[in-house]
This record gives structure tokens, C-alpha cells and sequence, in this order.
């Protein structure tokens, strides 16, 4: 049985990658800083067929006990905002090459590196600058590896349209980051601009199902693949779609670049801050496929729309429950 060592496996799209290779019938190594927290994946598969194991990737010993033996790996390890000792550069950068090196090391078929749409080493951004890093050194180390950039993601475990859906719970407005002030034109008031930034939303489901095709596929060694849904949305447009499916009513309040990095000043000094600066920084940029790189149509896949899944991915946050007829309020 084929061993694919997954690093990551128990976040939002490990567990559906993990999910997908059992189903395939691999042997999967999920490689994660605490097994006893990773135990809830072990019934995707057979008995034994999937093993976590302990990993940290800022330790090169313990990244190499956990690729030693595999005929694949999977890197999924990233942060959104740093704290503590784990930092962009630690992980992202220093974390993907420690991956890489083990992998060539210790004889890996193939490699698949998730990394993330805007992914640049002159991005104002150092989440994104990490991200760049991680991508160079994976090319330096191990270049017939498959790479990975993702949009949004969005799923049951999601950090985007989750939060936000939680947010709308609170008798609060919600914001539309970088449509600037509200303003006079010909055609009357524009009150969000253009709409703010851009997104272009991708299905958990179907990143975990690209994973699995650049694993199988030789063709897809070496080459870069950029992953968006089949539509883009305005900041604006996200807020609206996450009221829809709550059945929420909140007011929308435009927020520019200069007022939001002065929240996320202030919301650094909390423990789980909603928003950094840094954040503020990636907001600035659209956050697309570029037209320049591969994408899902060249995997054969073609991506679902948030509007098919986001129902039952929302539904706990909907106002009245799930089968309620309930007007938005």
C-alpha cells in the first residue's frame, strides 16, 4: 500500500485530504504537533490505515522521522498570523524547506506544496513574502514538486466565511475592507466603491481533490497551479452573500485600508486578534487567479460555487435553524 506522509492533516483541508487518499486506498501518515488532537481522523479510513504521528516543522529531526519511509508528502502547514514561536518565515519559509529536504532525502516519488494565491517576495505583505520563500526553497530542494495556490479557501472548518457568519450573530455592522469612503459620482452615491477587494472563493473539497491529482500524476510534477472558484466576489459581495445564507439583516460599513491597519493595531493586543495589520496589507490585494498559470481545468476539475455549499457549511449560524422559513432580522 502507497504511504503519503500528510503534514498538516488535521486542519480544514487536511482532514479532507487525509479523507480522499483513505478512500483511494493509500496508507496515510498524518504528520501534526499533537497526535492526540489528530485521533478523530483515524476513523476516515480502515483499521491502521491512518497513523498520526508527531511532527513539529520547525524541527528538522522530527520532519524527517515522518517522511522517512513515504512514497509522497503532502505540505499543508501554514499560519494566518503569527504568535508565540511560530512565526511566517519559521514556518512558511525555513518549515517548507526543512519539508523539501527530507523529502529529496529520503527518496520521495512526489511532492505537493500548498502555498497561496499572492504569493511574492515584494508583497508589503510578510504572510505572503513567507509564502514566496516557501515556494523558492521547495523549487531549490525538490523540484518536481507540484505547487499549490489556493484562493480562499472555504469549507466546514473555513476561516473566512465562518468568522464572518459568526460576526453577523452580534447586533453589530459588518465591514467591507477597501472600498474607501462613500462618495458623489454622475451616477448618483456610491457608498461601497467598487466593492472593495476581490476574492475568488475555492472549495475545500476541491483542493483536497487537486492534491490528489498532482499526487497521481506525473504530468503535473514541477509545475505550478493557481486554484479559484468559478466566480469572483467584492469584499461587498462576500458580506452580502454571508447574510443571505444566515438570513441576516446587519448594515455594511465601508472601512479603507488607512482606518482598518489602525484596527488592526489595537486588535494585536488581544489573544486571538480578528485582524492585523499584516492582514490589512493582503486585503490591498485582489485576491484571484492571475491567468498566467495552470489551473483547475488543466487538473480536469471543475470548482463548485460557494452559493452550492456554503448552505449547509452556514447553516448552525442561520437565523432559526436550518429548515426555518424566518425572514432576515
Amino acid at each position: 500500500m502507497t504511504l503519503v506522509t500528510v503534514f498538516g492533516g488535521s486542519g480544514g483541508i487536511g482532514r479532507q485530504v487525509v479523507k480522499s487518499l483513505a478512500k483511494r486506498g493509500y496508507q496515510v501518515r498524518v504528520a501534526v504537533r499533537d497526535p492526540q488532537a489528530a485521533l478523530f481522523l483515524k476513523p476516515m479510513g480502515d483499521v491502521g490505515q491512518i497513523t498520526p504521528v508527531q511532527a513539529n516543522i520547525r524541527d528538522t529531526d522530527s520532519v524527517r522521522r515522518a517522511v522517512a519511509g513515504a512514497d509522497s508528502v503532502v505540505n499543508l502547514v501554514g499560519i494566518l498570523q503569527e504568535g508565540g514561536a511560530q512565526r511566517f518565515g519559521a514556518v512558511q519559509g525555513q518549515g517548507a524547506a526543512s519539508v523539501a529536504e527530507a523529502a529529496a532525502a529520503a527518496g520521495v516519488k512526489s511532492l505537493v506544496h500548498i502555498s497561496a494565491i499572492g504569493a511574492s517576495p515584494t508583497s508589503p505583505s510578510a504572510y505572503a513574502r513567507s509564502k514566496a520563500a516557501g515556494e523558492a526553497a521547495v523549487r531549490e530542494d525538490f523540484p518536481n514538486a507540484s505547487i499549490l495556490r489556493p484562493s480562499v479557501v472555504f469549507g466546514p472548518h473555513d476561516e473566512f466565511f465562518i468568522r464572518f457568519a459568526a460576526m453577523a450573530q452580534l447586533p453589530i455592522p459588518l465591514p467591507v475592507f477597501g472600498c474607501g469612503l462613500p462618495r458623489m459620482t454622475m451616477d448618483g452615491l456610491k457608498i461601497y466603491g467598487d466593492g472593495g477587494t476581490r476574492f475568488q472563493p475555492v472549495y475545500v473539497g476541491d483542493v483536497a481533490d487537486a492534491i490528489v491529482a498532482c499526487l497521481e500524476r506525473p504530468d503535473t510534477r514541477g509545475k505550478l497551479y493557481e486554484l479559484g472558484g468559478p466566480r469572483i466576489y467584492s469584499f461587498c459581495e462576500i458580506m452580502e452573500l454571508v447574510l443571505q445564507q444566515t438570513r441576516r439583516w446587519r448594515p455594511l460599513i465601508p472601512v479603507p485600508f488607512g482606518i482598518a491597519s489602525m484596527i488592526g493595531f489595537f486588535a494585536e493586543f488581544l489573544p486571538k486578534p480578528l485582524l492585523t495589520r499584516d492582514q490589512v496589507k493582503q486585503l490591498a490585494q485582489d485576491n484571484v487567479v492571475s491567468g498566467e498559470e495552470s489551473t483547475f481545468a488543466d487538473l480536469g476539475i471543475e470548482p463548485k460555487a460557494a452559493e452550492v455549499v456554503l448552505p449547509s457549511c452556514l447553516e448552525v449560524y442561520r437565523r432559526g435553524g436550518r429548515y426555518t422559513t424566518t425572514q432576515p432580522g
